[in-house]
């Protein structure tokens, strides 16, 4: 079985040529998320779906599609690459996408985050980790789908219940939300979804030939630039926020862009794909993912924002895990 949609010659491209379409990809990626959330939300307005549910899912999981798509396409053939991408997409989300958004503007974090699905996200990194010894099998995908499934009804029956107190919260997506038809949603997201696809495909095959070139590791390729590119969406989604004073709307979108990484994009691929998983994630990465998680928590409950000082603490937290991360990996223990 093959997941590729574009057959390229990656192998036989000079450098300067590699370059350019993994610029393509990165591109491709972020403006493809961008017309898919628009496109996902036009729909969602036009048939009256409450913005709160919107909020904490649709946006969520449209700004996550890059990492679903490149870990599917990257799972059979680079599973390192794949596993990297969820685990980097993770880390970069919170100590990079919320520490440069900080610096912008102070970040508030709701208290029903903080009680509510900040915890879920620890419990759910856990799992992910407890599951990661011995790899990933299918079952372990479904278990993750199934939590994922739980999950959205949850929210879902929550926001019925508590509409009127989360309006103020979150009554709108991180972005201007304009008219538009349904069926300039539907185009919006099927074109956003192509970009998606496409772009997916350019950067997984670009990041491979590379790393071979290079003596790098998948792992090490996933869980820099790969995850870094498929979190821009996130980044700008949150910046945007910042911007139009909605600060604590992309607190929760990166929370639910991390839940939906771990169970929905990591359970559906172990769902299809059984993931074998480096002993050498152990060391670092899978530390660090849950440590990234828990100094999250700690900062939000301190004093319920995040200020510039914070996040050039998870910026230089980040840029110190991304160092020590790519040390091992280059100088793998034995």
């Amino acid at each position: 079985m093959t997941l590729a949609l574009i057959n390229l010659p990656f192998s036989e491209y000079p450098l300067w040529i590699l370059l350019s379409l993994l610029v393509v990809g990165l591109l491709a990626l972020n403006y493809g998320g961008d017309f898919l959330t628009d496109g996902s939300v036009t729909i969602a307005n036009n048939f009256h779906i409450n913005k709160v549910v919107i909020g904490l899912t649709i946006v969520a999981m449209a700004t996550s599609m890059p990492e679903m798509i490149t870990s599917l396409l990257a799972a059979e053939t680079s599973p390192g690459l794949a596993l990297g991408n969820i685990i980097g997409s993770n880390i970069a989300n919170i100590a990079l996408i919320l520490g440069i958004t900080a610096l912008i503007v102070p970040l508030t974090v709701q208290s029903v985050l903080i009680r509510r699905d900040m915890p879920l996200l620890i419990a759910v990194t856990g799992l992910f980790i407890f599951f990661a010894v011995g790899g990933f099998s299918r079952w372990e995908g479904f278990v993750m789908l199934a939590i994922m499934v739980a999950y959205l009804y949850y929210i879902v029956q929550w926001a019925k219940k508590d509409s009127a107190k989360t309006k103020a919260m979150l009554a709108q997506k991180p972005v201007e939300i304009k008219s538009r038809s349904t069926g300039a949603g539907l185009m919006f997201v099927l074109f956003g979804g192509a970009l998606l696809a496409v772009g997916a495909d350019i950067l997984v095959g670009t990041s491979v030939e590379l790393a071979g070139r290079m003596g790098v590791s998948d792992v090490l390729i996933g869980l820099t630039i790969v995850a870094v590119g498929t979190s821009l969406p996130e980044l700008a989604a949150s910046i945007s926020a910042a911007r139009a004073g909605h600060e604590d709307i992309c607190v929760g979108n990166i929370i639910g862009s991390n839940l939906f990484n771990i169970l929905l994009i990591g359970g559906g691929v172990a769902s299809i794909i059984p993931i074998p998983v480096d002993k050498q994630l152990f060391w670092v990465e899978f530390p660090a993912m849950m440590l990234i998680v828990l100094i999250f928590l700690w900062l939000s409950t301190r004093e319920r924002h995040i200020s510039v000082k914070e996040g050039l603490i998870l910026l230089t937290l980040y840029f110190a895990i991304l160092a020590l991360s790519s040390y091992f990996q280059l100088n793998p223990i034995h």
